[in-house]
């Protein structure tokens, strides 16, 4: 058996996330504890913030990374580490290449850069359906009223999109006849494109300020969809505003053995990533809450 985990981005949050891993095993208690504003954010957001950029990578991150580390206490390891976005990051942390609290520091300068980078209301992303990839790029090379780029490559037939809100309307009206739909995504900015190459040189400065260690564990980088050996600040620089090729990341797990992938985080949106673009037999488990948890701990041990 060889496993991946897979690190769920921001969007999967939700009020409550942790609570019951927290009241049911001692580590991750220890782990929340640490981080007092950021535990509250997760189980109660009284103010309503969790699903703000600013916010939500830091609580994702501090779920994601109390989540490895309880199954990795069992014994359960991964050879293979990769992350959706800010998924990366907690990949990242779990692998011991920063401590959990400059991954908490950096990860926090990233989530406001991002939030502070682009104008409320004046950029968007959206996702494609059923279409091939380069169907969607021939769109995009024609747009003419703004910024259009590919973002993610989730799966086959899921592509998402982003740029301003004129390149993204010509996008669509482009793509139409030659995809099943194209589906507004409610976010608050344009993330992976090139209109983040300004907030990419202020998160550099941030990342600097740091001395990264190599992961404990191989990881699998969202820029390329494959392992780098380029320094790392230059690839997380990168992948602000560059696509996340994360069909391609799951496609290369396969080729290199991995038979089983394990999702660490609220959601299930990385695993049915995963069913659409792997055509061989695989197990795929969530691991989300206590529950889950307790499931893993049965399948793999």
């Amino acid at each position: 058996m060889k496993i991946a985990f897979l690190f769920a981005g921001q969007g999967a949050q939700s009020v409550g996330m942790g609570k019951d891993m927290y009241d049911n095993i001692p580590s991750v208690k220890a782990i929340y504890d640490q981080f007092e504003e950021i535990k509250s954010l997760c189980f109660e957001d009284k103010d309503g913030v969790i699903n703000q950029t600013a916010y939500a990578q830091k609580a994702m991150l501090l779920t994601g990374y109390a989540i490895a580390s309880a199954l990795k206490e069992k014994g359960i390891k991964p050879e293979y580490t990769c992350g959706l976005s800010l998924g990366e990051y907690t990949a990242l942390a779990f692998g011991n290449t920063w401590s959990l609290t400059d991954a908490i520091e950096i990860i926090t300068n990233r989530g406001r850069i991002m939030q502070e980078a682009l104008p409320l209301g004046t950029t968007t992303m959206a996702a494609v359906i059923g279409a091939d990839r380069e169907v969607i790029l021939s769109c995009l090379a024609e747009v003419k009223s703004g910024v259009a780029e590919i973002a993610n490559y989730n799966c086959p037939g899921q592509i998402v999109i982003t740029g301003d809100n004129a390149g993204i309307k010509e996008a669509t009206e482009l793509l139409a006849g030659k995809c099943r739909r194209v589906i507004p995504l409610n976010v608050s900015g344009a993330f992976h494109c090139s209109l983040l190459k300004e907030a990419s040189k202020e998160l550099r400065e941030v990342l600097d300020r740091y001395h990264p260690l190599k992961s404990d564990y191989t990881m699998v980088y969202n820029v390329s969809g494959h392992e780098e050996d380029r320094p790392l600040n230059d690839i997380l620089q990168e992948q602000i505003c560059h696509s996340v090729y994360f069909e391609d990341s799951i496609r290369y797990l396969v080729s290199q053995g991995v038979d089983t992938f394990v999702e660490i985080g609220p959601g299930k949106t990385l695993s049915g990533f995963v069913k659409k673009t792997v055509t061989t037999p695989v197990k795929i488990i969530n691991v989300s809450d206590y529950a889950s948890y307790t499931d893993c701990l049965t399948q793999l041990l």
